[in-house]
Formats: structure tokens, sequence, C-alpha cells
């Protein structure tokens, strides 16, 4: 997916706005298994996912705990980093082979600060990811598990051919056999 679509997804901004931010971005391709992202590290780039997908996770009793995907069309941070330039709790990792146009989050938010459409479109894109982790909240807590595997059918059409089943399981909060099970009632 192009820069512009991916831009134009969270809302639309004039074309001089949209170009000091093009400007800024170096694309690079990842392999799979690359991390984009370590916790307990300071983040310090913005990815706008062109092609491919990746989880982000965190470590917890030694195991590895997938709360989101990102594939194309998708933006990847850490919050953390971001907002309170604090080290990130999550990894980011490319579970394919993987395209993003790269930003650092300082030039992002000296962008920000230059162009009133930039900083209206960065407030667009914090909404909705704060709606959707809303959704993803209030599903976790009030959604039984078959619910929430058809929630993430209908969020993520195509991914289940591309993602390791344990990370979907994880995602979802169920086991790898809980999931199996839930696969094979229709």
């Amino acid at each position: 997916m192009e820069i512009e679509e991916i831009l134009g997804r969270i809302d639309p901004m004039p074309q001089s706005s949209q170009q000091k931010l093009i400007q800024e971005l170096a694309l690079i391709t990842v392999p799979k298994g690359h991390l984009l992202m370590s916790a307990d590290r300071l983040a310090d780039q913005v990815y706008f996912i062109r092609k491919g997908v990746v989880r982000a996770y965190v470590l917890h009793q030694e195991r590895e705990v997938t709360f989101w995907f990102g594939q194309d069309g998708d933006i990847a941070m850490s919050m953390n980093s971001f907002t309170i330039r604090k080290a990130a709790f999550e990894f980011l990792e490319a579970l394919e082979s993987t395209e993003v146009y790269a930003i650092s989050i300082e030039t992002l938010q000296d962008l920000y600060q230059q162009d009133i459409h930039l900083a209206n479109w960065g407030r667009k894109f914090a909404e909705s990811e704060l709606r959707l982790a809303e959704e993803r909240f209030t599903a976790r807590q009030f959604k039984t598990a078959r619910e929430r595997y058809e929630d993430f059918l209908n969020n993520y059409p195509g991914l289940l051919q591309r993602v390791q089943l344990g990370y979907i399981a994880s995602y979802l909060g169920i086991s790898q056999v809980s999931l199996s099970r839930i696969r094979m009632k229709p």
C-alpha cells in the first residue's frame, strides 16, 4: 500500500502537508523475524506498513503474549516512547518479509509543531488507536473466546493464512488447543 493511501485512511490532509511528511520517510525492507522495536529500550521510529505483517508482544512469565497485529496500511509505534519518551514495553516483530516507511519520532513531532494539518492528522490517528484499544479491552473482558475469534476473522481477514496459530491464540487469550477446537466447530 502506498504511503498516500496509508495517510488518507486516517484523515485527509492538504497535499503540501502530506509532502512535508513523505519527504522525511525512508522505505526499508526487513526480513521475517526482524525486531523493529525492543522492550525496555526507547523506540525512536514510527513505521507505516507498506507490505507485510508485524506483531507486537510482551514477555510475561517467560511467555510471549501477542496483543496486536499490523498489516498493509497500518501504523506501528511504541505509544510509550512516542508520547512520554520512555522505553517501549513491547517488542515489534516482522512475521514475514516486510516493507515499512520509517520516520523518527523526533522528526514527526517537529512536523506536528510546524504544520497544523499534520498535527490534526496525528490527533485523529491517536483517537483511532484509543478507540481500537478500548474495543480490544472490552472484547477481552466481555466476549467469549469464539466471539473474539470471529472478531479476529472480521478485523484481520487473511491473517489466518499468514500468521502462526500460536500467535493468534495468544492474541485471543486462549491456548492453541482451544483455538483448534473453536476452528473445528462451525
